[in-house]
């Protein structure tokens, strides 16, 4: 301890600890009153949300947390489902304390947020991957969507139907090397490299090879991806970008879409030296088009989401007509006699279409309003909340979209590719290749379950399945 001379000598010691006391003290003032500003704004926040969706009752629902505990992935569908049933309108599904959705179930609310809507929200947290057209809004995603829409005419998707079968043939000869009498096989996986295949060879013509290559990262990146964007979605706290990329899980992501972007680049390069070897390259860059960094965002949207919706409804049809031999005989028949005279896939359509009706590739649609919407019944939402297109669960039944069951549909009641002018610019590519893929398919296989591993569904940035897809594949003769 200091003397009380030493202390008088020098005086300028106890002035500096003084200070620095004070600072610290100034600075535990300024941080507790930030806190306390943030939790006024957040009490302000839950009570004008509250009175927003008074009108629309919901399931009960913790302050703080919300429905995120019934949210957890094994049980998110079921819980919908359920709700859906008890509110056949709608009902609001709170992401903790301060974050909520209206969550849609009836076809005259799904046309006036169609019609209202703008951004696709829950993507938007995801902008990493690029400024895209699922991302865009306003003006530039209109410019992007016109500037796009020729390279999905009805002509050029035809010519890449010989390049889809080519990759499902491949996928299948695997297949007979792999199947076995006794054992199931896991199709998922085998299906995305089929599709990211097929869309290299056909949208940017490169010969990837990935199918054979047997440590292809840019599958696993793309899952990873997928789970991560649904993890953030999930937790509030992350919505905030600051917080996201401080915290493990923001890194992963970053390092995620760093390959991710390293493989659009590789095809990004593969397809300008395709272009430059037929003179073509020079021609297109003096046409008004995409800046590189478009062009990056472009190709990783339709990568990402080309390939991995596509391997979605692909696995989950083929689980379905596994589950319903009668159905899978009946489109089998239809394929054969296609080989024959008829051009139709009448019944094959229907399974498809209904396939996609059960299990979404995209399980939830957000949308962001982009002005306030009255619904039908005169409950209105203000500009800048977001709404979720549901997933419903009823029995596997074809003949729902046969064509006298479908006269009478409402236009919105199934949207499996969205509605309106942000419809999904391929969707056209998508059931082609569903097509392709399912009838080549079952010329060569009779597809049976494996009662002991029965798919588990959760719902990521695609409905994947948390065990697989495990069927039992028997060669025809």
């Amino acid at each position: 301890m200091k003397s009380v001379l030493e202390t008088v000598m020098n005086p300028s010691g106890v002035w500096l600890n003084g200070a620095v006391s004070q600072m610290f003290q100034l600075m535990a003032v300024v941080c507790l009153a930030c806190v306390v500003l943030k939790a006024i704004q957040l009490y302000w926040r839950r009570q004008k949300l509250l009175k927003i969706f008074k009108s629309f009752p919901g399931p009960p629902t913790h302050w703080l947390y919300g429905h995120l505990q019934m949210l957890q992935q094994e049980d998110e569908l079921d819980n919908t489902a359920s709700w859906a049933e008890q509110y056949p309108h709608c009902h609001p599904i709170w992401v903790g304390g301060f974050l909520v959705f209206l969550w849609i179930n009836h076809p005259e609310y799904a046309k006036a947020v169609f019609i209202g809507s703008d951004l696709t929200s829950s993507f938007a947290l995801c902008t990493s991957i690029g400024q895209g057209l699922l991302i865009l809004h306003g003006p530039k995603w209109f410019q992007r969507r016109r500037l796009l829409t020729p390279g999905f005419h009805y002509d050029i998707l035809k010519s890449y139907v010989t390049m889809m079968a080519d990759s499902v043939r491949v996928m299948l000869d695997k297949w007979e090397q792999l199947i076995t009498q006794d054992n199931s096989m896991e199709l998922f996986e085998h299906v995305s490299l089929m599709t990211l295949d097929s869309i290299m060879k056909s949208a940017f013509s490169y010969q990837s090879n990935c199918q054979t290559d047997s440590d292809n990262l840019y599958i696993q990146t793309v899952m990873d991806l997928s789970l991560m964007v649904h993890l953030r979605v999930q937790t509030p706290l992350h919505h905030k970008n600051l917080i996201y990329w401080l915290s493990s899980q923001g890194r992963r992501f970053r390092k995620a879409c760093r390959l991710a972007h390293h493989h659009t680049d590789k095809v990004i390069r593969g397809r300008k030296e395709f272009l430059k070897d037929e003179r073509q390259l020079e021609k297109i860059q003096r046409r008004p088009g995409l800046s590189d960094e478009d062009l990056r965002a472009e190709v990783n949207t339709f990568m990402f989401g080309g390939h991995d919706t596509t391997a979605s409804g692909i696995s989950w049809l083929s689980y379905c007509l596994a589950l319903h031999p009668e159905h899978q005989q009946r489109c089998r028949e239809e394929i054969t006699e296609i080989l024959g005279d008829r051009d139709t896939m009448t019944y094959t359509t229907m399974c498809i279409k209904e396939t996609l009706r059960l299990y979404p590739p995209v399980p939830s649609i957000a949308r962001e309003l982009s002005a306030p919407v009255t619904f039908v019944d005169g409950r209105t939402l203000p500009k800048g909340l977001t709404t979720c297109l549901s997933y419903s669960l009823q029995v596997f039944d074809p003949l729902r979209f046969s064509p006298e069951n479908s006269a009478g549909r409402h236009s919105y009641a199934f949207l499996p590719f969205a509605a309106g002018p942000r419809n999904c610019i391929g969707q056209q590519f998508a059931m082609n290749e569903m097509k392709v893929a399912l009838a080549l398919t079952l010329l060569r296989f009779e597809l049976s379950p494996d009662p002991a591993k029965p798919p588990i569904k959760i719902p990521q940035a695609t409905l994947r399945s948390k065990n697989g897809i495990h069927l039992h594949l028997r060669k025809l003769q």
